[in-house]
């Protein structure tokens, strides 16, 4: 006999949010709880299950589409259409929707009551299964003592929609322990509420199937529900089975090694394509891309993270624009030590002295013409490269009088990162 136990659908919540990302695979994201529910229903009818448990929260709170309920629906009618029934518990989620209250449901879906714990038998299985659905969502007591003894001699299946201990990260809504589901007596309980997969192997199984869908960068890796076999009443294997349709990933980037800006971004690209060959074939993947370590380009990389994230995005439209998408591109690295790079401090005493000047420069026309001659001296002392590598000081060069304190106060911060990233690729090619 086997079965498939699922929880946490929270059908539709993506589209919740994705103003904020600009250039996301909207359609994508919008319809991708429901496809991986579609892909766990054709899954359940290929492999001819003996019938499905849902742990809780099917909808996502006060969510108000009723196609969304419909869909749902639409889908446990192709369970029917297979002879498979359901087994179905309403979590925190469920009890703040409307479409809980509203839809009827197929025959084959049997609900467990808000009332009290409930028990529905499968005869020719010799399968009970408990549970006892979420009545209000904010539900904080615990409902295991309520719950039945165990049939003699039976498969015994808890439901239960709980913030187990071990797991504060998420609400403490039906809180109990472990011990008081194994001293409950039986072989395996249906876990739903906490997002990430967690099983717990013995003389009483407990499982956590974890999410079907990733649907923010906080929900990573692989999605899906557990397939779960048994013999004689007693468990004989969980297995995972992955239903996701896009997968959130968090890419590290080390940039210890990089020189400079360019460098770290080649980096990047070079991670992306690992990532796409170490990715099921054709499956879609947002990415947060984070550079980190301790570089010489870290201050290149700060300098402006907006168009950072364009090279990024560059990079990843270069591996597969169908497959990649850049979700955000953050920089945790931090600069070298001082001391680490031997800096031209020449160059940077003459930044500072420039901007310095610029800072002070008050609304007085003699002082700012002066200004002019002072800071074409003070570029005499800046190395060529870094003056041709900066449009910011072609644009002071060709600044008006009245322009000239204002262009220098904004050339400063990215020509400093410059001339310590120029630093850095000396002292490494000394080495």
């Amino acid at each position: 006999m086997k079965f498939i136990h699922t929880a946490d659908l929270h059908l539709d919540s993506p589209l919740r949010g994705l103003a904020s990302y600009p250039d996301a695979p909207a359609e994508r994201l919008r319809t991708a709880t429901r496809d991986a529910f579609r892909n766990l229903v054709s899954l359940a009818v290929d492999e001819q299950v003996d019938f499905m448990v849902i742990a809780g929260d099917v909808y996502d709170g006060d969510w108000r589409d009723f196609n969304t309920g419909l869909f749902f629906v639409r889908e446990m009618g192709r369970l029917r259409q297979a002879g498979i029934p359901v087994f179905l518990l309403h979590g925190n989620h469920d009890a703040d929707s409307e479409m809980t209250r509203s839809l009827q449901m197929p025959d084959n879906v049997h609900l467990f009551s808000s009332r009290q714990p409930q028990t529905f038998t499968l005869e020719d299985k010799k399968v009970a299964l408990h549970g006892r659905s979420f009545k209000v969502a904010a539900t904080t007591e615990n409902l295991v003592p309520g719950y039945p003894a165990p049939v003699a001699g039976w498969l015994n299946i808890g439901v239960l929609h709980t913030a187990l201990e071990g797991h504060t990260q998420h609400a403490r809504y039906a809180p109990c322990s472990v011990a008081e589901l194994q001293a409950k007596g039986y072989q395996y309980w249906a876990l739903g509420h906490v997002h990430e997969p967690w099983i717990q192997r013995g003389d009483v199984t407990l499982a956590y199937p974890g999410n079907l869908q990733g649907r923010h960068i906080r929900e990573l890796g692989a999605r899906g529900a557990l397939l779960v076999c048994a013999e004689d009443g007693e468990i004989t294997d969980v297995e995972r089975v992955e239903v996701d349709v896009l997968r959130w990933h968090l890419l590290e980037v080390d940039v210890s090694q990089a020189a400079d800006r360019a460098a770290a971004v080649r980096m990047a690209g070079q991670s992306l394509s690992t990532l796409l060959q170490s990715s099921p074939a054709g499956l879609p993947l947002a990415t947060r891309v984070v550079f980190s370590g301790r570089s010489a380009a870290q201050p290149e990389l700060v300098a402006d993270e907006g168009q950072l994230r364009h090279e990024v995005i560059a990079q990843a439209v270069a591996l597969d624009p169908d497959r990649l998408w850049v979700e955000k591109v953050r920089v945790t690295a931090e600069a070298l030590a001082d001391g680490a790079v031997p800096a031209d401090q020449e160059s940077l005493d003459a930044l500072a002295e420039l901007q310095g000047l610029a800072l002070a420069a008050p609304d007085d026309e003699e002082f700012v013409t002066g200004l002019q001659g002072d800071w074409q001296a003070l570029l005499e002392k800046m190395p060529s490269e870094v003056l041709h590598a900066s449009p910011e000081l072609t644009a002071l060069r060709e600044a008006g009088v009245a322009q000239v304190a204002e262009r220098v106060h904004e050339a400063m911060p990215l020509v400093m990162a410059r001339v310590l990233a120029r630093a850095g690729r000396n002292a490494r090619d000394g080495a």
